[in-house]
């Protein structure tokens, strides 16, 4: 059984490795970061839409089922990740994959050099449910904004700070993934 990553890094190399064949399954994906690792899925995804991948068509909707799917069994306090098996058999390019996060590598490796466990009580019970709900409805909002190509490259970058903020346990970068809903709210709120 594959143990959970403790790193953003480690996630990206995890794939990275797993995307090694011409053609890939998502299955085969999430199982190399550990199927039973919550935190983990739902960053995958994420930080998948926030990279030129988002450009693919149906890709932002497919990665936005997924976030969807993962948030909702958060929310709801699952202990076993239930994924439908028509998603999982889901067939994608092994070197646009690796190519994909090897460019967002050192991002990721610059974020995940500067969180620490901080301002923990954002990511406990009862504030832990905001950066999930925020999850989910980033996650249910992605089909919706595939017309437009890489607009949900945005909402994936939201999501991929959420995440990381939970599996870091880093309440600072919960923060910092909240900005960009709170601008959103705060302009709906002045228009309306």
């Amino acid at each position: 059984m594959t143990h959970a990553p403790a790193s953003l890094l480690e996630i990206v190399d995890r794939v990275v490795a797993a995307a090694e064949p011409d053609v890939i399954d998502i299955d085969s994906v999430l199982k190399s970061v550990g199927r039973a690792s919550f935190t983990p899925i739902l960053l995958l995804p994420a930080v998948a839409v926030a990279t030129p991948l988002s450009g693919i068509p149906f890709f932002s909707s497919l990665m936005g089922i997924i976030i969807a799917l993962v948030s909702a069994q958060m929310l709801l306090r699952r202990r076993h990740l239930w994924l439908p098996s028509w998603l999982l058999k889901r067939q994608v390019n092994g070197k646009t994959v690796r190519d994909a996060f090897l460019s967002a590598r050192p991002v990721l490796a610059w974020v995940d050099g500067h969180t620490t466990q901080r301002f923990r009580a954002f990511v406990r019970r009862p504030l832990i449910f905001i950066p999930q709900l925020l999850c989910l409805i980033s996650g249910l909002m992605m089909p919706f904004l595939e017309f437009v190509p890489f607009s949900s490259s945005a909402l994936g970058v939201g999501v991929t700070l959420l995440a990381l903020g939970m599996l870091a346990r880093d309440g600072a970068i919960i923060c910092i993934g909240l900005l960009p809903y709170g601008v959103v709210i705060g302009l709906i709120i002045h228009f309306l």
